[in-house]
């Protein structure tokens, strides 16, 4: 009877694994940011992570991820835009991102909503929402240091990417550890920072003070 139920439970276990191990499997970055609607498939269905990521589309992003409608800007009244008008469809989201100084416009009333974003700007940015560190320079340069194309990180950038890599926001290029600051944006680029940034709040450990820093873009 001994030996049966040893067989049986055994047997239950061998069902069982697989069930175990598709739990505790990470979930895949695009998978993640869809089911926390932080991004959406087009709607064909698919999510296309090659298409490259405007200014308006990362407005967007950046509204829903850190729910800046919640937050209480300075500025109140609507900011004019030439090329922004009210019925355009990110309107209300690239007012948001402007009244919270998490982006800008490039010229008074200029904020080329249509505009491909650099991996520099949009890390930078993704940042600037998120809180940048205040570290010293010297670790900064630290930091950067371990990559080989970190000249290329523009100087207004620099404290911003130097947050983002220490968050493992920034999808290092795995064979040549390359940033590629200078490279656009892509879609699948943002999933996967946006996925670090969901693991970041289950994660109770201390991180390093941050302070808001306005990042160019």
């Amino acid at each position: 009877m001994h030996r049966i139920v040893s067989i049986l439970s055994f047997v239950f276990l061998l069902q069982a694994v697989p069930v175990l191990a598709q739990e505790s499997a990470p979930l895949d970055p695009i998978e993640q940011v869809v089911a926390a609607q932080l991004m959406s498939p087009y709607p064909d269905g698919n999510f296309r992570p090659e298409r490259i990521l405007n200014r308006a589309e990362l407005a967007s992003i950046l509204v829903k991820t850190f729910k800046l409608e919640q937050r209480q800007p300075q500025q109140k009244a609507a900011i004019p835009l030439q090329d922004v008008p009210p019925s355009h469809w990110a309107y209300k989201d690239i007012q948001l991102v402007l009244k919270n100084n998490i982006m800008t416009g490039y010229r008074a009333g200029q904020f080329f909503p249509n505009q491909r974003v650099t991996r520099a700007e949009a890390f930078s940015i993704l940042a600037q929402a998120y809180g940048v560190f205040q570290f010293p320079d010297d670790t900064v340069t630290q930091l950067l240091s371990k990559y080989p194309d970190s000249d290329q990180v523009p100087s207004w950038a620099r404290k911003s990417i130097a947050t983002a890599l220490y968050e493992g926001f920034v999808n290092v290029d795995s064979t040549t550890n390359l940033i590629n600051p200078l490279e656009p944006m892509t879609r699948g680029d943002m999933a996967y920072a946006l996925s670090k940034y969901l693991e970041r709040q289950e994660d109770t450990a201390p991180i390093p003070w941050k302070v808001e820093e306005p990042a160019r873009s």
